[in-house]
């Protein structure tokens, strides 16, 4: 995202959409190289992978880009409004607008949609759903594809909020991710985007 709003002249938008792309391809990509062949291996074998892939990309990034954080553009700039009492700025409005309308957008494709519901039940029984004649690779790709992207655009959010930004800051986020989906229930959509949002509201109020 960096990148692109340095290199590119897209709008924000158009950077936002470039970098989901980007995203979307690369998560496939590792997803192909680092998780399918251990498809058929215990869990603990995907999480020792998770956890070394992620090592991975940021020593890599670290190698390429260095240690140094980088300021991040902020194109949400403008007034905000005070509700209650409380002065919520114009970059937090937009990414709550944002997250809701892409939870409500994953929430229907997930249960509304034939490659969602196929995703569902991979997810569930993979022998069962390949014996109904789901394609396991092809469902666990696009969800990889899904998740990237809107990691993505979580990213560019999330650095026009902290301002600076470095190889390695998305390591707490991912924790609080999947902390907020434990929270919220594990599978829940919603469930995940309200435990995260009470994460984060425990974590600001702990602090005064």
């Amino acid at each position: 995202a960096l990148l692109f709003f340095q290199s590119s002249g897209l709008p924000v938008w158009g950077v936002i959409a470039a970098t989901a792309a980007v995203s979307a391809v690369l998560g496939v990509t590792i997803e192909r190289l680092a998780y399918k062949p251990l498809r058929g291996g215990s869990r603990m074998s995907a999480l020792i992978t998770t956890i070394g892939v992620s090592l991975m990309l940021q020593n890599g990034f670290l190698l390429i880009f260095g240690s140094s954080p980088k300021p991040f553009p902020n194109h949400f700039t403008g007034e905000g409004f005070t509700l209650g009492g409380v002065t919520v700025s114009r970059l937090t409005a937009i990414t709550l607008v944002v997250t809701v309308v892409l939870m409500v957008l994953l929430t229907l494709f997930v249960n509304r949609t034939r490659v969602g519901k196929a995703m569902r039940a991979v997810s569930e029984d993979q022998g069962a759903a390949q014996l109904m004649g789901i394609n396991i690779d092809t469902s666990i790709s696009i969800t990889f594809a899904i998740g990237s992207a809107l990691a993505a655009v979580a990213s560019i959010f999330y650095g026009a909020t902290y301002v600076y930004i470095k190889p390695t800051t998305g390591a707490m986020p991912g924790i609080k991710a999947f902390t907020a989906a434990v929270f919220g229930g594990i599978g829940s959509i919603p469930g995940a985007m309200l435990g995260g949002i009470l994460l984060g509201l425990i974590e600001q109020f702990s602090k005064t």
